[in-house]
């Protein structure tokens, strides 16, 4: 007969516990794996990204355009405060400071503020849609119905021949003599880049943001505040399969689904007459063209796709702009210039000092309360700060998050956060071994008492955190992000590593032998004889020290019903030897 393995002789709590261990080094080996292919292959950094207040960065000042004699007012400017925070976070900023100053708004970016985020910031005008007239190239977008155009949306006979009175947006009645001469002289490359905007029921003349083509566009016939979001996304089939070709997908509210239906069948229509460039209906935002897609289909339910030589990041770009670009009032730039950290080294060097004291005093009290036991909480902070690190800074690579001095104060508040979970699982177990349960027995009996109290307490932590990030601006959604994080690490460290190494612990002789030192000596801790459950008994060199410490320990922990017990048995047993006496 074959001898049992030693892998299937050893405890099941043992296997369990190597189990654990080996996922858990899984996880930081594939953290660490991450993090060193962005450092390799992309942008990352083995260091966090700091925020606005540790590292400086970029002011952008922008100021109302009004006409003389008006002035904005302070609804105006916060819903305009709220879209160009939209912008900022679309494009992957964190810890952006976006608030007003009089009657201006103040944005202040951390690091280097790139083209695209600058774009996004700077694009302050109403975005409006408006039909293409005339344009010097061809355009190599179209717009694309989002599903097959119902066959009740016919196309309309239109007038295409200029008249006295323009009938519609797309009438070339609206290029006089004086306008194609301004169209035929106007140069892209001397554009200023804050195009005035004409009037909504006025052509206008401009050029798109790369200065390649120019527009003669009719009247605003949509305006941007009907779009209710845009996204992008892969191009799909009627059975669901991806094209692998990029677009931006638009869906307008009910007065926008009316409008974009009168126009685009319009422009369908011309589209089968050949009057390209006039089936192209131009996105305008800060008086230049986002874009002027060919109109494809009679889109009638308000969810036209924009389809062209798109990468993902253009796409993505192009939604932003159509989904964030419609503001209350004009903005211009009146300054750009970078700022120093707010707060700087020396405020940093301080908040990582409060982090170790915290640490230190935390290692201290646990050293003393838990002797031996107080190393796996050691254990479990280190594990628990490389995990959160290396989260952290795959987070700042990949999400462009930015860690703040709010942001490390959530950090120091976790470390007591952490050591409490471990303090209810340390309790735990000595609650068992005062029962009188042998040490296997108490770490797994103490494991299911502590998990539920464990998981209550950071669930709700959770959802403080998950609440603040929701409500907070500013700096202090850095304070309940890393909270939050933290908080999903704790439990994953005590899942993974502090349960499994009190099991592999409660497995040596140090520990079960319940060595003083160990911080599990049953009698030290006032062990109670119930049942039939056995706890190791003490020496005889120490038995009457022990013994006594004991029986304090034990009747301070008595319940109600044991200490009326224990006081009728007093008074039984003075009884009883007051009769002797008499008898004798």
């Amino acid at each position: 007969m074959a001898a049992p393995s030693k892998r299937s002789s050893r405890p099941a709590p043992v296997r369990k516990a190597w189990r654990s261990l080996t996922w858990l080094g899984v996880i930081i080996a594939l953290l660490f794996g991450i993090n060193a292919a962005g450092v390799i292959w992309g942008e990352g950094s083995w260091a966090p990204k700091l925020a606005l207040d540790l590292e400086g960065g970029t002011q952008i000042i922008l100021a109302p355009q009004v006409e003389s004699g008006t002035s904005v007012s302070q609804e105006q400017l916060n819903q305009a405060v709220s879209i160009i925070r939209q912008r900022v976070d679309a494009s992957g900023v964190a810890e952006a400071e976006i608030n007003t100053e009089g009657e201006n708004v103040v944005v202040r970016i951390p690091g280097e503020l790139d083209d695209q985020t600058r774009a996004r910031i700077e694009q302050s005008a109403k975005l409006e849609l408006r039909a293409v007239l005339l344009a010097d190239v061809a355009s190599n977008q179209s717009i694309e119905p989002s599903a097959s155009p119902s066959p009740d949306g016919a196309e309309e006979e239109l007038e295409s021949t200029p008249t006295a009175e323009p009938t519609d947006g797309s009438d070339l009645a609206w290029v006089t003599p004086a306008l194609q001469a301004e169209f035929d002289s106007y140069d892209c490359s001397q554009a200023d880049e804050n195009t005035e905007v004409a009037p909504a029921d006025e052509p206008l003349v401009t050029c798109d943001r790369n200065r390649e083509v120019k527009y003669l566009l009719g009247p605003v016939e949509a305006s941007g505040e009907n779009i209710v979001d845009a996204t992008n996304g892969t191009v799909q089939t009627q059975t669901g399969a991806s094209t692998g070709q990029w677009a931006v997908n638009i869906v307008f509210d009910d007065e926008g689904t009316e409008d974009f239906a009168k126009v685009s069948t319009r422009l369908f229509g011309l589209q089968g007459q050949g009057q390209s460039p006039r089936d192209q209906f131009a996105f305008v935002l800060d008086g230049e063209v986002l874009t002027a897609p060919q109109m494809n289909g009679a889109i009638t339910d308000g969810r036209p796709q924009i389809t062209g030589n798109f990468s993902q990041e253009s796409s993505k770009a192009l939604a932003d702009q159509l989904k964030f670009g419609a503001l209350p009032i004009s903005f211009t730039v009146q300054s750009a210039e970078t700022i120093s950290p707010t707060l700087g080294t020396s405020q940093l060097q301080s908040g990582l000092l409060a982090g170790l004291i915290g640490l230190i005093l935390v290692v201290i009290y646990t050293l003393f309360q838990y002797r031996a036991l107080g190393s796996v909480t050691i254990a479990s902070l280190i594990i628990a700060a490389i995990i959160t690190y290396l989260t952290i800074t795959i987070l700042s690579w990949r999400e462009g998050y930015r860690l703040s001095l709010a942001g490390i104060a959530g950090l120091i508040v976790a470390i007591g956060f952490t050591a409490d979970s471990f303090i209810v699982y340390f309790e735990r177990v000595r609650d068992e071994l005062r029962d009188g349960r042998p040490l296997v027995g108490a770490v797994e009996a103490g494991w299911k008492r502590a998990f539920r109290t464990v998981l209550a307490s950071k669930g709700v932590n959770l959802l403080a955190a998950v609440v603040l990030f929701i409500l907070a601006v500013g700096s202090v959604k850095g304070f309940a992000y890393t909270l939050g994080i933290t908080t999903v690490i704790d439990v994953i460290v005590v899942i993974l590593f502090t349960h499994p190494m009190l099991q592999l612990l409660a497995q040596t002789r140090f520990f079960s032998s319940g060595n003083p030192w160990s911080g599990l000596d049953p009698n030290a801790l006032g062990a109670v004889y119930r049942g039939r459950a056995e706890f190791r008994k003490p020496t005889a060199a120490v038995a009457g020290k022990k013994a006594a410490s004991s029986a304090k320990e034990a009747q301070r922990r008595q319940t109600i019903a044991e200490r009326k017990a224990a006081a009728i048995g007093a008074g039984s047993s003075s009884g009883d030897t007051s009769n002797e006496g008499k008898e004798s």
